[in-house]
């Protein structure tokens, strides 16, 4: 098999919400945060926050993220 028809990367069961929080944080104005329901995450808070802690890591991007009984919330960190 030629080394070019290999896979690269990992496309796991987080990619579509995590790639979907990401593009809506490119779109965030600075001193907004993005309120994403808890219901619609398709896994649990705990696995979907490890899920986009390991791709802004990658991407070499600092955002913070909190959660209430709802709601996951997601901002981008400016450095002061």
């Amino acid at each position: 098999m030629d080394l070019g028809e290999v896979p690269r990367s990992r496309n796991g069961k987080h990619k579509a919400i995590v790639t979907l929080i990401l593009r809506d944080l490119d779109q965030l104005k600075e001193g907004a945060a993005l309120r994403v329901p808890l219901d619609g995450l398709g896994d649990s808070k705990e696995n979907v926050r490890s899920a986009l802690n390991r791709a802004t890591r990658k991407a070499r991007r600092n955002v913070a993220t909190a959660t209430d009984e709802d709601f996951l919330y997601v901002w981008n960190v400016t450095e002061a």
